[in-house]
């Protein structure tokens, strides 16, 4: 038996697996990623997960598995209810499997609600008790933390933060909305309007053109709208920001803060940070941990 007691935290996504192992103080002590299966059926998925624990932790000293799933999972962090881009995903009882299988104790949370506690525990919310994280994705994920602790509602869906309407007349949006915060800020919602990848607006940008660095500030600007929102009913300590799209936040955080600064005015008389994410694609994995950490060890 290994001296560090550990847990695993597992992120899985339509492209990859990424699991971690992490210590009580979040130091990821060894990592893999391994491709996510095609067809990425739950069995499929599930046996690759269980494969590659067994190589990363041949001994089973691990005591615990936190795990991302890219979808909502239900309030008690047992059922993946539906997983956006993986195949046949409904309801499947992803603790119950996992548990049954590795013999140590399963709990599950959505892919933003652990990169949000990621972020919280080890990230840009670090000096934070109450923040609100938006993952600028192909969609736009939320994450509620609220005195330290996750909130998802009393049926697992809180905090869908990119589902949050924007313009009553704008774009449907597969959740049944229309006009959503994500249709104006995701990465799908940057190629419809402009025929574009964020990338190539943010190689631009860096390089100084004019129309890029206006794209930006435009970008900035509409988030802030969307921001707005959030700031007043939650009236968060700090805002924070991952995903792709938060790699160009230089040109677009200026012109979002001023703007959230003109909507905001009342309640936020003080400042309200808005932070890039600093875990880029390991936040999810590191929430993951925290999650188990939560879940089984801390009172």
């Amino acid at each position: 038996m290994g001296m560090t007691e550990t847990v695993f935290g597992i992120d899985v996504g339509g492209t990859a697996l990424k699991l971690g192992q992490f210590d009580r103080q979040g130091n990821c002590l060894q990592t893999l990623t391994v491709p996510t299966p095609q067809p990425s059926t739950p069995d499929a998925v599930i046996e690759a997960i269980v494969a590659a624990m067994e190589t990363l932790d041949p001994q089973q000293e691990s005591k615990a598995i936190g795990l991302g799933t890219p979808g909502p999972a239900d309030s008690a962090g047992r059922v993946a209810l539906v997983a956006i881009n993986l195949a046949q995903w409904r309801n499947v009882p992803l603790a119950d499997r996992l548990e049954a299988l590795t013999h140590r104790p399963v709990v599950i949370a959505n892919d933003a609600n652990c990169a949000g506690l990621g972020e919280a525990w080890k990230g840009a919310g670090q000096q934070f008790q109450n923040l609100v994280m938006l993952t600028l994705g192909t969609g736009v994920g939320g994450a509620i933390i609220l005195n330290g602790q996750l909130y998802v509602g009393p049926n697992g869906l809180a905090g869908e933060l990119g589902l949050i309407t924007l313009n009553p007349n704008g774009p449907p949006c597969n959740s049944g909305n229309t006009g959503s915060l994500e249709q104006y800020v995701s990465i799908q919602a940057i190629q419809r309007d402009t025929g574009l990848e964020p990338k190539v607006w943010g190689d631009r940008a860096e390089q100084g053109d004019p129309l890029a660095l206006e794209f930006w500030q435009n970008y900035g600007r509409t988030l802030a709208a969307g921001l707005a929102s959030i700031a007043y009913i939650l009236t968060p300590e700090a805002i924070v920001l991952g995903g792709g799209i938060s790699a160009s936040a230089p040109y677009f955080l200026p012109a979002l803060q001023e703007e959230l600064y003109r909507r905001v005015l009342l309640s936020s008389p003080e400042t309200l940070p808005v932070l890039p994410a600093q875990l880029g694609n390991q936040a999810g994995m590191v929430g993951a941990a925290k999650l188990a950490w939560d879940r089984f060890f801390n009172p």
